[in-house]
């Protein structure tokens, strides 16, 4: 063989090598994430389960691909979805925007590792076998948005101390939330001595039309019901129940940020952030079976002093005294 030969030959095959060793390296896995509502409406959570995800060693892009589908707060779209992502074999679904997303992620698989975020109780919802071992394909954050939906109530009442109907926002497509709900806060009413009247909002169409019945049975206060939709919609929430001069209570604080009067409930950047740290320890071999459930403990009570005061309310002192924020 000559040497030019000889030396385009050995060329050709080292041009060949950064290509043959990238053929060669497994790909990057690929995470599916589960969305009951918006990508705009859970910002938030999403950044917040992205830095999870990061403080176990996965940067998305450089060490994980995410592919996201979002039911865009059509509930009925999610088990299509979810069969989409099993269909993309995944190596984990995540779930987000509450409990009908991890119901339809739980359907389509009983294979691919499953992370929930809810605020319903696992074990009766049917996700694990237990909190300390799941046993099964599913585990995750469970937050305290629904167990604290009587101390909403309360909290709303000592702010309107002389109201005797209260009005309960629940999204009917979320069944077993609503009915759960619903059930809890009316046993809550009857002890508080309260009337309480349930409405349900859908879709965007429904919120003129709730308000208007909260007007005319006179409720003097509401509380908003535990749902992704109503998350991703606390803004225009939180603008209904001032055009509506409704003193009024959710679980974020985005609510209260944009001007509804209290928000009361788990940490978003907590609980999602707990959420990314068990998705992130899944990819490196952990199995969902062996990792208990982990229950979001921080509750933050957020007032707007602001609104109170628009509203023509006064907040008592010990309200005011135990609240995490006060918005002036």
């Amino acid at each position: 063989m000559r040497r030019r030969e000889f030396i385009t030959l050995i060329g050709g095959v080292a041009a060949g090598w950064p290509l043959a060793a990238r053929a060669q390296q497994p790909s990057m896995p690929v995470i599916g994430i589960l969305g009951a509502t918006t990508a705009q409406g859970y910002a938030a959570q999403v950044s917040a389960f992205l830095q999870g995800l990061k403080e176990v060693g996965f940067v998305e892009g450089r060490d994980v691909v995410i592919e996201y589908r979002w039911a865009e707060d059509e509930y009925d779209r999610l088990p299509a979805l979810a069969a989409d992502l099993v269909r993309r074999r995944v190596a984990v679904i995540a779930t987000i925007g509450g409990n009908a997303a991890s119901l339809a992620a739980k359907a389509a698989t009983a294979t691919i590792p499953v992370v929930f975020h809810g605020s319903l109780d696992p074990v009766k919802a049917g996700f694990v076998a237990s909190l300390n071992r799941p046993g099964g394909n599913l585990t995750g954050v469970v937050t305290l948005n629904v167990d604290t939906g009587q101390k909403r109530l309360e909290l709303i009442h000592e702010v309107v101390p002389a109201v005797t109907t209260m009005g309960l926002l629940l999204n009917p497509t979320n069944k077993v939330t609503a009915e759960i709900q619903s059930k809890d806060l009316q046993a809550g009413a009857r002890t508080l001595g309260l009337q309480l009247r349930v409405l349900h909002a859908s879709t965007e169409g429904d919120f003129d039309a709730a308000f208007a019945a909260l007007t005319q049975m006179r409720a003097g206060g509401l509380v908003i019901g535990t749902d992704g939709f109503f998350v991703s919609h606390s803004e225009q929430l939180a603008a209904l129940t001032l055009r509506h001069a409704m003193p009024a209570i959710f679980q974020y604080r985005a609510f209260a940020d944009a001007g509804g009067l209290m928000s009361y409930g788990g940490s978003v950047t907590d609980s999602y952030r707990l959420a990314g740290v068990f998705t992130g320890r899944i990819l490196k071999g952990e199995q969902p079976a062996g990792l208990p459930v982990q229950q979001s403990t921080k509750v933050e009570l957020i007032i707007n002093l602001k609104t109170a005061k628009a509203l023509g309310l006064t907040v008592p002192m010990s309200l005011l005294g135990r609240a995490d924020e006060v918005i002036e």
